[in-house]
């Protein structure tokens, strides 16, 4: 019995540093996101492309259930085009006859949803139903960074790594086997201002849009927070003096 234990233990010692490197998961990108920083803003121009990205790929399998058409004017869309993106959604809605129909949207809907319920979320998704987007970014470990690093993370599985069916290998995933299939190509969609869709830019844009849904707030919250460490400087400017007067006088 001694000698099986001593074999399975040197066995074990040749195996599981391999399958420790199969599992490793390789340092999050650090990308210089133009949010970062307590002066940081959203780039409007990268998250309207990242809006153009989700609305012809994301939107096929992921809903975004907590955000409003009227939202994205604050990445710059025009009232104008927040109706026209509205009203090109067909949104559910009960006819007076009792009957169910659709209507064009309008800017204070909620994103369309791709599936009428769960069941028909995993019913089409092989079991599993697709995370809502609203705030992902937030429910993320790693933030944008995270989620830019799944986007473009695909890559072929290492030597004597079987990825089974159904499944797809993502260096940056824990455990590295995914359902999503990779969802972002090259050229996937037209940017309308002439930047080149590279996969790359694809993921940085939809992961920007994605930022700014889950912290539509951002940048009040950081004028906010500026406004209040000047206030504070000066009034701890103007205590000092007046404590300098008050006691100018008293002797030590």
């Amino acid at each position: 019995m001694r000698n099986f234990l001593v074999a399975a233990l040197a066995a074990s010692a040749l195996i599981l540093p391999g399958v420790a490197r199969a599992q490793e998961t390789p340092p999050l990108p650090q990308l210089n996101w133009s949010f970062n920083g307590p002066f940081g803003t959203f780039d409007r121009a990268s998250a309207q492309r990242g809006f153009l990205v989700y609305k012809d790929v994301c939107s096929a399998c992921h809903s975004m259930k907590y955000v409003h058409y009227r939202d994205l004017a604050g990445i710059g869309f025009s009232a104008a085009q927040i109706k026209a993106i509205a009203a090109s959604v067909d949104v559910p809605m009960i006819k007076s006859d009792g009957t169910a129909g659709t209507r064009p949207g309008l800017p204070s809907d909620a994103f369309a949803s791709p599936f009428p319920n769960e069941e028909a979320a995993k019913a089409a998704n092989d079991g599993v139903v697709p995370p809502d987007q609203s705030v992902l970014v937030d429910a993320r470990a790693g933030g944008p960074d995270y989620i830019y690093a799944i986007l473009t993370g695909y890559t072929k599985a290492p030597a004597g790594v079987r990825v089974p069916s159904g499944l797809y290998y993502n260096e940056y995933f824990p455990g590295h086997l995914i359902h999503m299939p990779p969802p972002l190509q090259p050229d996937q969609v037209t940017y309308t201002d002439g930047t080149k869709a590279t996969l790359q830019q694809e993921a940085r844009d939809v992961t920007t849009f994605l930022y700014f849904v889950s912290n539509p707030e951002m940048e009040a919250r950081k004028r906010m927070g500026v406004h209040i460490v000047i206030f504070l400087a000066l009034l701890s400017g103007l205590t000092y003096a007046v404590k300098r007067k008050v006691w100018a006088d008293v002797e030590h």
